[in-house]
């Protein structure tokens, strides 16, 4: 591996593109600090873990000996972002966008390092506009091109509005790269077009096009729309330890997995060990504990991990089970046992299609968690609580031999 391999494949991981990717092999060689640009526009202040996995790139930048600017997007925020929407949004106030953008700064250094974060505001080089700069503007880009991008050409189609503002804000958003001088531009996969815009106007004036780096949208706690507060599906940074922890350990097995590939910053080797395992028949239980530790960690501290995921058993055994529940063995002779057979060997199902049946019908719970997987193999050295239908209960720990 040469010394540029190693970088490039960080920078790499967990994008979605890179465009265009030689160009980038090309600016790293220059051994220079690279100009890197993310946009937030002030309209939805707190932030969530979305947020965090464009964040995590730019400390990711950071760490690499990069320039990071984190732009607050004031301006903008008064037009208000038109990307993925039907109908023309509602500006925000001044007032409410300045005190938006000051939350941004309260949380943006949980991940970013203050001494190597510049923070801009896109008011400051839009402000001093006239009209005859922004009609100078204007005519870098044409109707037709605006009309490519797939929510506009929707509404336009479909004899939907679209105001001229809107048309105005990948213009500006496009400057942004032009005024800061950008040699890369981090957004997310619905900021493509905006961020092509970009390319397209610093070539205009004379400037070199950025790299457009996509990265991908995560889905909130429902594993189906994009995290948002307003959807009620999202895990705020600020949150409290155990609320965090909790959200996560109710995130789907399924969804598991792509919160571990966007969120977490361990080695790709050891996230796949553990995708490994629960193929072995690991209760994916036990990596969203991972997950759930390594999250509230990264904004709380390791002792509120601690606390948050002792917090955690509390309430689901004092909620559910009795406080001294005997422990049963089940052997797994060949290194694991089929579930089925191990709620039969354990009391807790009267045969095998018993068992299937009430897995499929969602009645069993392992440490509280509904699992539906009839086909899951449980793993020697493990210990968990199986509960099927409201009074079968029982610890069973499976051990890698026939018991005595």
């Amino acid at each position: 591996m040469t010394t540029l391999d190693e970088p490039l494949a960080q920078i790499a991981r967990g994008t979605d593109e890179i465009l265009p990717e030689d160009d980038l092999a090309a600016r790293l060689k220059q051994g220079r600090p690279l100009r890197v640009k993310a946009g937030f526009d002030p309209t939805a202040p707190d932030l969530h873990l979305g947020h965090t996995v464009l964040i995590n790139k730019m400390r990711q930048f950071q760490d690499l000996g990069h320039e990071v600017i984190f732009l607050i997007g004031d301006f903008t925020g008064m037009i208000g972002d038109p990307t993925g929407k039907s109908a023309t949004r509602p500006p925000l106030t001044r007032d409410e966008v300045i005190e938006n953008a000051r939350t941004y700064e309260q949380q943006i250094y949980k991940i970013l390092e203050p001494a190597k974060t510049l923070l801009m505001f896109n008011s400051s080089w839009m402000n001093e506009m006239n009209s005859t700069d922004m009609i100078a503007l204007a005519s870098r880009f044409t109707v037709a091109r605006m009309l490519e991008r797939d929510d506009f050409h929707k509404r336009y189609t479909s004899g939907r509005g679209i105001a001229i503002h809107e048309l105005i804000y990948p213009l500006i958003q496009g400057y942004d790269s032009v005024a800061l001088n950008a040699d890369i531009e981090l957004g997310g996969t619905d900021q493509k077009f905006n961020m092509l815009v970009g390319r397209h106007l610093q070539e205009a004036y004379g400037h070199r096009p950025q790299i457009v780096m996509t990265l991908p949208i995560l889905e909130g706690t429902d594993g189906v729309q994009k995290m948002s507060k307003s959807l009620g599906n999202y895990i705020g940074i600020n949150e409290p330890p155990a609320d965090m922890f909790g959200k996560l350990m109710s995130v789907s097995d399924e969804m598991m997995w792509r919160y571990l590939t966007l969120l977490s910053l361990r080695p790709l080797a050891e996230l796949e060990a553990q995708r490994t395992a629960v193929a072995e028949g690991l209760n994916p239980r036990d990596v969203k504990v991972d997950l759930a530790r390594e999250m509230v960690t990264r904004f709380h501290g390791a002792a509120a991990a601690e606390q948050a995921n002792r917090d955690f058993v509390a309430r689901f055994r004092q909620g559910q089970l009795p406080e001294d529940l005997p422990e049963v063995s089940v052997p797994a002779p060949d290194g694991a046992v089929p579930i089925a057979n191990l709620l039969k060997q354990a009391g807790l199902a009267a045969s095998t299609s018993e068992a299937i049946r009430l897995i499929k019908q969602g009645g069993l719970r392992i440490d509280g968690e509904r699992v539906q997987d009839h086909a899951l193999q449980v793993r020697s050295g493990t210990t968990h609580v199986y509960q099927v239908g409201k009074r079968r209960v029982a610890r069973i720990a499976v051990t890698g031999a026939k018991a005595v």
